[in-house]
């Protein structure tokens, strides 16, 4: 057994563990006993199964359902749990409970994941990566559904599905289209900054212990005194930053589709917990006003110098989980999961996915996700008005009257929790956000975030994707990266022509 890992020897080390205790009794899923389960119920030995053999219906019944649909986005994916405790003191930004005092421990589960791929797809493709957790605090679940980038490729919600469709098969070959990519991104230049980060070093993480996580959306804080600002998130890797080189990584896809997977298992298993510095940035309503770029808009960054990073906290992964499909498969994040003190602001896809995520749970896990031991806000008691569908066993509502309002003992409005007011004014409208600035943050990544050896590495990742495009969509794309700056576009475009006659 030498030289196997943690994730290798997980059912010896359980069979280990087990070793003095009685065999268990074999049940059906309603727990009858089962004397036999080696051999299906038949007449005579050479006869027909019956359908009186409950045991087996049971098993078939089961099996021929235990797969719920992946999810859209960020099907591939691993989990684990731990804890965050606080270690600075921000009351006076916010009243949420899980920040009122140094010291406070919230449990926790995180998941990550890449984005585009499907559940059986390689760890270790070029694609961001999902940095999703969920804090089980003591005033309901708070939800902060992240990457690991600061930023996102678009800054309207209208073309989510569209993008995404780009990222996966082509309807007609069921094939990855470089065509769909590449005329996609280049058709919406606000995608320049994001592609730059993907196509960086950063765009292929050494597992997930080695990357930051970021909240990236702006969000509103609420102090007790009704006071707000602005705010964005940042879990900063207390391990380091490490990626992996395009040869290791696809070397990786093909011996060790779950590299990632199994290193984070493994480290938590081998005690080294991994962890996260969680800091935040403040931005006031005033300068939100006079920031000379939209403070909402996803496709950029705030800069760290004028906005700085100012600490709150730290993230602990301390526990794998007990079974994957329940904890980490069924685990569910919105950022519509929001608690008193966190409130939205008008970043529009934060907008956008306020009501998306968890219309997807509730097709892909059903009405009463909610329930689910993993999803469910354990640390305190959920009272509503909501009732019934499919998996209903929550039994805190008996009694209850299911309208409101009501005059028979039924959850009433909490006046503390009202939302802070704010100001909106406008016409309504249809605007265009297409041409909002969308190359002076890339050119600041280019100038002065970029060595040279990382500008070569960019040009020669990104020209080696855009290679398989069709001639008129590398050339629109090499206009856009010469608007970051020419040096970029000038060689970008002999990058290409390397490709082009290599080929001939």
């Amino acid at each position: 057994m030498a030289g196997r890992d943690h994730a290798t020897n997980q059912l010896k080390k359980f069979q280990e563990a087990k070793k003095d205790e009685a065999v268990p009794k074999l049940t059906t899923g309603a727990g009858a006993l089962i004397g036999d389960k080696l051999n299906s119920l038949t007449a005579g030995p050479r006869g027909p199964i019956l359908l009186q053999d409950h045991v087996f219906l049971d098993e078939m019944a089961h099996f021929d359902r235990e797969r719920i649909p992946e999810r859209v986005v960020h099907a591939k994916g691993a989990g684990a749990f731990g804890y965050f405790e606080v270690t600075h003191d921000i009351t006076k930004y916010t009243k949420a409970s899980i920040f009122a005092e140094i010291g406070k421990k919230t449990p926790i589960a995180i998941r990550f994941s890449t984005v585009g791929g499907e559940a059986g797809s390689a760890d270790t493709v070029r694609d961001p990566r999902g940095f999703a957790m969920k804090f089980y605090t003591d005033e309901g679940n708070w939800d902060l559904v992240g990457n690991n980038t600061p930023i996102f490729f678009i800054r309207d919600p209208i073309f989510f599905p569209s993008f995404i469709h780009t990222q996966k098969r082509n309807p007609v070959t069921h094939l990855k289209d470089p065509d769909m990519f590449w005329d996609f991104i280049s058709l919406r230049p606000e995608t320049t900054h994001q592609v730059c980060f993907l196509f960086a070093d950063r765009g292929i993480p050494d597992g997930y212990r080695f990357m930051n996580g970021y909240g990236s959306h702006t969000f509103k804080l609420v102090n007790a005194a009704g006071e707000a600002v602005y705010c964005k998130f940042h879990m900063k890797s207390d391990q380091g930053i490490r990626n992996l080189d395009v040869n290791k990584a696809n070397d990786l896809s093909g011996s060790d589709p779950d590299y990632s997977i199994r290193d984070l298992y493994n480290a938590i298993a081998e005690g080294n917990h991994p962890s996260w510095t969680m800091k935040i940035q403040v931005m006031t309503f005033d300068e939100a006003e006079k920031f000379r770029w939209n403070p909402f808009d996803l496709t950029k960054i705030w800069p760290q110098s004028e906005f700085p990073l100012i600490p709150v906290g730290r993230l602990v992964l301390d526990r794998n989980p007990k079974d994957y499909f329940a904890e980490v498969e069924q685990i569910a994040f919105s950022p519509a999961h929001m608690v008193n003190g966190i409130e939205p602001s008008p970043d529009k896809m934060l907008q956008g996915r306020l009501f998306s995520y968890t219309d997807t749970h509730r097709h892909r896990l059903g009405a009463n996700y909610l329930h689910l031991p993993v999803n469910c806000p354990f640390r305190t008691r959920a009272l509503n008005y909501q009732r019934d569908g499919p998996m209903t066993f929550n039994t805190d509502y008996a009694g209850y009257p299911n309208y409101f309002p009501n005059s028979f003992s039924g959850p009433a409005n909490v006046p503390a929790a009202v939302e802070h007011k704010f100001q909106v004014s406008g016409d309504v409208a249809r605007y265009n956000s297409a041409d909002e600035d969308n190359f002076s943050q890339v050119t600041t990544f280019w100038t002065k975030v970029l060595d040279e050896a990382a500008k070569t590495r960019l040009v020669e990742n990104i020209a080696g994707h855009l290679k398989n495009a069709q001639s008129a969509i590398q050339d629109r794309a090499v206009k856009n990266f010469s608007q970051v700056h020419p040096d970029f576009g000038s060689r970008l475009r002999t990058a290409l022509d390397k490709h082009l006659s290599a080929s001939l």
